[in-house]
């Protein structure tokens, strides 16, 4: 039995930007979702939770070659773990079983990408038991794609790519276009604290994919890829494309401010 580990992550700036092929500066954290993973001689994968209620449903089983329909798995978490088997499937991974069971210290709801954490752990598993080798950045696509199928929601790349990439003591500046990655060592004496408010948060059912064709919407309008191409005049008079245009020169000049220990700038910036 091997054990695979994915934390979760928390974005210090850059929201919205993803999508728009901008930049974002998230970070790993010290919370992760763990999978201890076993192949199986048939054609099954099975993932049980050690987190979730007997009333939600502790086991997810799902054919091993992708054709189980994501959205139409239940419990819930086990639409994720479709996903996974579905777009791993679509890139070359034989049909191989596995049991596993995953538990998680990401609190669900809270912002910290659990529902990635997940993702990513169990991709590391059918990675392993099948034999299947993938760059990371075609990994993270994947768990990207997976939130897809299994949501219906079109999220970015970073939270899966954050989970991959996380270096301890770092944030990860990444470009959302390149999908290049730069570590920025976090200053001596900085200490990151999450706080939880409380508030429950999911992108199911929220405005995210509405922001998201509004962005885009703009975009074509102003005849750009995205709104990392637009200039700050183009969106002067629409709120959520300045918002874009003005949290990617926020993120850069963060990235520069921790690289030089100034910390003393961030808090204009995050504010």
């Amino acid at each position: 039995m091997k054990t695979f580990r994915a934390p979760g992550r928390v974005n210090l700036i850059g929201d919205h930007t993803d999508y728009n092929e901008g930049f974002v500066l998230p970070l790993a954290i010290d919370l992760e979702c763990s999978l201890r993973a076993t192949p199986r001689a048939d054609a099954v994968v099975r993932v049980a939770s050690l987190d979730v209620d007997v009333d939600v449903g502790v086991e997810v089983e799902v054919a091993a070659d992708g054709s189980s329909e994501p959205s139409e798995v239940e419990p819930a978490w086990g639409k994720y773990v479709a996903g996974v088997v579905r777009t791993l499937s679509e890139r070359g991974r034989p049909p191989v079983g596995l049991d596993a069971v995953v538990s998680s210290t990401v609190p669900l709801g809270a912002g910290l990408s659990s529902s990635a954490a997940l993702e990513v752990a169990v991709a590391l598993a059918l990675c392993d038991v099948a034999g299947l080798q993938l760059p990371m950045l075609e990994l993270a696509r994947a768990c990207q794609e997976a939130e897809l199928v299994a949501t219906g929601v079109p999220v970015g790349i970073m939270d899966q790519l954050a989970s991959l990439s996380g270096r301890r003591g770092h944030a990860l500046l990444i470009d959302c276009r390149s999908f290049a990655v730069e570590p920025i060592p976090l200053p001596a004496g900085l200490t990151v604290v999450i706080v939880h408010s409380g508030v429950s948060r999911t992108l199911v059912g929220s405005a995210y994919a509405e922001r998201r064709r509004t962005c885009e919407l703009v975009a074509a309008q102003l005849g750009l890829r995205t709104l990392r191409d637009a200039t700050a005049e183009q969106v002067a008079d629409e709120p959520r494309a300045r918002h874009v245009v003005s949290e990617n020169a926020r993120v850069l000049d963060a990235a520069r401010a921790l690289a030089a220990g100034a910390t003393d700038q961030l808090g204009p910036l995050l504010t």
